[in-house]
């Protein structure tokens, strides 16, 4: 079980409805390369990555196969058609992985920053858990609210932002997700909220984060990640 493979899973399906633009924000160039060759990039260039699965559109799937083939990656195993929504990519990338075990680590294709001491983090700390998440500290007050009034404010030091990669072992996933399909009512936010709900005694780790692994969700986001680059940070 030593000799299992750590597979990155690069979700790359979103249509990016509130970045404002024609093409998904996944593809909108950055400093000259679409913003998913970064991220492709971040996780061919991890020494602990074995092999890399692209979920997208059916629509870019020629598209991003000329990245990789322009670009020469030599983990990228497949592209394969993504869903119409997150877990259904997620899903669709655990399905086409032969193994019977590999360790996981599900990222946005938005997230171009992520680095390799992230992934070496998560490739140990699932030896110890089944399931791990990224998380950064919540820097600004945390509210509940209803009907547009305050109804709490609870303390921030017990929460986190999640970010991306989510990470598990493959049996645990295919598991959760075995339970979630059979829930009629099943809704899902992300992959780790599925093993939480469907799984609850399960633990699930959590991997220091870091700010500069930020999601590309608006076009300022752009310009943000543009002067990380020129400054060199985004290397």
């Amino acid at each position: 079980m030593n000799n299992i493979k750590n597979i990155a899973i690069i979700l790359a399906s979103g249509q990016g409805s509130r970045f404002g633009t024609k093409m998904p924000k996944q593809f909108v160039p950055l400093a000259g390369k679409p913003v998913l060759q970064y991220t492709i990039e971040a996780f061919e260039n991890a020494k602990n990555i074995d092999e890399i699965i692209i979920a997208t559109k059916e629509e870019y799937i020629a598209f991003v196969n000329e990245i990789v083939s322009s670009q020469g990656y030599k983990k990228v195993r497949q592209v394969i058609a993504g869903g119409r929504q997150r877990f259904e990519s997620s899903y669709l990338a655990l399905l086409s992985i032969k193994e019977e075990e590999a360790k996981l680590l599900i990222h946005d294709a938005v997230r171009p920053f992520i680095s390799e001491k992230i992934i070496d983090n998560y490739i140990k700390a699932l030896d110890v858990y089944r399931a791990v998440d990224v998380v950064v500290d919540a820097v600004d007050t945390i509210v509940r609210v209803k009907d547009d009034l305050i109804q709490e404010i609870p303390d921030r030091k017990f929460f986190k932002r999640s970010q991306t990669p989510q990470a598990f072992k493959k049996s645990l996933l295919r598991e959760a997700f075995e339970l979630f399909f059979k829930d009629a009512d099943g809704e899902a936010s992300d992959d780790c909220g599925i093993v939480a709900k469907y799984l609850p005694s399960e633990k699930i780790g959590i991997v220091q984060g870091e700010e500069r692994n930020f999601k590309i969700t608006r076009i300022e986001d752009i310009y943000l990640a543009e002067s990380l680059i020129k400054a060199g940070d985004g290397e």
